[in-house]
């Protein structure tokens, strides 16, 4: 299941709005056979069992298939991998989390069982939720998975009282933005920002990093941008964030990174609207309470009414710290 899980982060920026999955045909009686390896080929392409399948050829009949998402039992794009599966005579299917999509939905488990194939659901479970969690949330609510992006100083600040914020962050935590960037379907940000800064809001990362069919993510602005904003092209939308997050969600956006500034950033945490905090923390003082807070707008009134999540990732980029936090 690792290595289904590596293959699967190796797909993600090629696939999306497609599920990123990862197999692994192990051959029957050879344990330690290194496996043949497939994962979401494209936008339109293969899945990831009929890509390790193939790969396998003959030495799939009774062999042990590892997946990290449920096979599939409609027709698509492309044709059932749960009759794939079977007609490739696999004996047993491991499967790291099943898939909510109401075509699927236990369907595919369904028909490998009816057929004969053992199944066992959910190894390393939760580590596969943790990978897929943008395209798992967006099936069961229709709506993207939403990353608040936040660079910040030790106390608090990411401006100085004059609005300049570049940069606050090292050049190690700005690549990792970027990454992050690449990982979403579309980035929202305020059209103050806008104004201030005329962010163009797309992906910069060595040419090392990059794929021939990358592209940028969608740009949404909170507002109007002028005519000659470097975001264009974009969507400009108004009013309550759930119907935008809702038409974001029918357009097949499953992560949204919002970058906007301390007032877009507050009334997403306040509507409990942000599903992962990625917090770059500067080892800088402002020293002062002028600079310009996380968020602007009303807070916890008092303690009892403080939101607590858990850190789910720390690591260190150069000089900075990076803090996830889900739960909140």
């Amino acid at each position: 299941m690792g290595q289904a899980m590596a293959a699967a982060a190796g797909a993600r920026r090629r696939v999306s709005p497609r599920p990123w999955v990862g197999a692994v045909v192990v051959p029957a009686g050879n344990p330690d056979h290194p496996g043949f390896c497939g994962a979401t080929d494209g936008r339109s392409g293969a899945h990831a069992e009929v890509v390790a399948i193939a790969a396998a050829g003959a030495e799939a009949a009774g062999s042990t298939l590892y997946v990290t998402l449920e096979p599939c039992a409609h027709h698509g794009a492309t044709g059932p991998c749960a009759d794939a599966v079977i007609d490739a005579g696999i004996a047993r299917v491991v499967v790291g989390v099943s898939d909510p999509d109401p075509r699927v939905a236990g369907e595919g488990i369904a028909r490998l069982r009816s057929a004969g194939v053992e199944v066992e659901l959910g190894v390393r479970g939760p580590e596969v939720e943790a990978q897929l969690a943008p395209y798992l949330h967006h099936r069961r609510t229709g709506r993207p998975w939403v990353v608040l992006k936040l660079a910040t100083s030790i106390d608090g600040r990411t401006a100085a009282p004059d609005g300049t914020s570049k940069w606050i962050t090292g050049e190690e935590a700005r690549l990792d933005a970027h990454r992050l960037r690449a990982d979403s379907d579309a980035i929202l940000v305020g059209a103050g920002t806008v104004r201030a800064d005329d962010p163009s809001l797309t992906v910069r990362l060595p040419d090392d990093e990059r794929n021939p069919d990358d592209t940028d993510p969608l740009r949404v602005v909170l507002g109007a941008a002028a005519a000659d904003a470097a975001i264009h092209p974009c969507l400009e939308r108004s009013g309550e964030l759930g119907p935008i997050l809702d038409e974001l969600g029918s357009l097949g956006v499953l992560q949204l990174m919002v970058e906007g500034g301390s007032t877009v950033a507050g009334a997403f945490h306040r509507a409990g609207l942000v599903d992962r905090y990625v917090v770059y923390l500067a080892p800088t003082l402002f020293g002062g309470e002028d600079g310009t807070p996380l968020f602007s707008g009303p807070g916890a009134a008092s303690i009892s009414e403080l939101r607590r999540g858990r850190i789910v990732e720390m690591r260190r980029l150069g000089d900075d710290l990076r803090l996830d936090m889900e739960g909140m």
